[in-house]
């Protein structure tokens, strides 16, 4: 196994197809199609499913690419820092359930160190795929939180998939509401004032296990419910229909407005919010720059 395959292989799968990359690559398209076969061979694994509209990175070819992703990253910054070469484009992904303070670190960390060219990526996405873009490698880094209602299931989860949860920190429970919203006038909200009115929550796809829900309380009946798939969407329906989502009620003013505003609910309960990695995958370099990003934006 050579560099130059490791190369060929994650070219391969961002282009889709053989052609593609050997396009990108400067070579035959035989070529590239024998260096991948041969890298296949000697792994003993699948690392593209062959269609006729391209290529498909196999299951057990996404964790090998995650791992090849970080080779590359760290021999580009080698070459970068000690032979002179041209700066490379840097490349980072995390994925995080619906955090300002998640965007906030993203955010520096691009400011900071992105350079002339970066492919830097953040998915805001369901709990159970966070876990999966980590396991695969998709993900450096997964950001989420536990409590005691999702803590047993979650942790057993993250230990099938060779995951380890660190914490960051713990957040009362609050509700996003409108500054418009009578709520917003209350110094504290009980469950029986929400009551009336709708609430919103972040749809979990083929896992919608209370258990993965991103709101705590998620198996408290309620007579109105609104499903979304994006914080922009939640937010705009929370001025929009004065409904409300339960939250850690962590907000920045900055990047989401004034008109969205945190009160805290009065119940006994907690999320501990924190990052997962990969336990056989240290994060690389900007992964690690991240986490750092990420503790200097937590609530005091």
């Amino acid at each position: 196994m050579t560099l130059l395959q490791l190369k060929y292989a994650v070219t391969a799968a961002a282009a889709g197809t053989i052609s593609e990359a050997a396009k990108q690559l400067f070579i035959t398209q035989p070529s590239l199609t024998s260096a991948i076969h041969e890298l296949e061979n000697e792994l003993g694994i699948t690392i593209f499913q062959r269609t006729n509209k391209g290529i498909l990175v196999s299951a057990e070819g996404e964790e090998f690419l995650g791992y090849a992703r970080q080779v590359i990253e760290q021999t580009s910054l080698i070459e970068e820092r000690y032979f002179g070469t041209a700066p490379v484009k840097h490349q980072f992904c995390v994925s995080t359930q619906h955090y300002s303070f998640a965007v906030e670190a993203f955010v520096e960390l691009l400011h900071q160190y992105g350079g002339e060219e970066y492919d830097f990526r953040i998915r805001e996405t369901q709990t159970y795929e966070i876990i999966e873009d980590v396991a695969r490698l998709r993900s450096e880094v997964g950001i989420l939180y536990l409590n005691k209602f999702n803590e047993t299931i979650l942790l057993k989860t993250l230990k099938e998939h060779d995951l380890k949860f660190h914490p960051l920190f713990v957040a009362h429970p609050h509700v996003f509401v409108s500054s418009f919203s009578p709520l917003s006038k209350k110094e504290r909200v009980t469950l029986e004032d929400l009551a009336p009115y709708p609430r919103l929550s972040y749809e979990q796809g083929e896992h919608n296990s209370f258990y993965f829900s991103e709101e705590i309380l998620s198996t408290r009946e309620s007579k109105k419910d609104v499903v979304v798939r994006d914080r922009a969407t939640l937010f705009n329906l929370l001025i929009g229909l004065n409904g409300y989502t339960i939250c850690s009620g962590v907000i920045s003013e900055e990047l989401n407005g004034k008109n969205i505003v945190a009160i805290p609910l009065d119940v006994d309960d907690y999320m501990q919010i924190g990052y997962i990695t990969h336990k056989k995958m240290q994060p690389g370099r900007f992964g690690m720059l991240y986490i750092e990003a990420l503790k200097r934006y937590i609530p005091m």
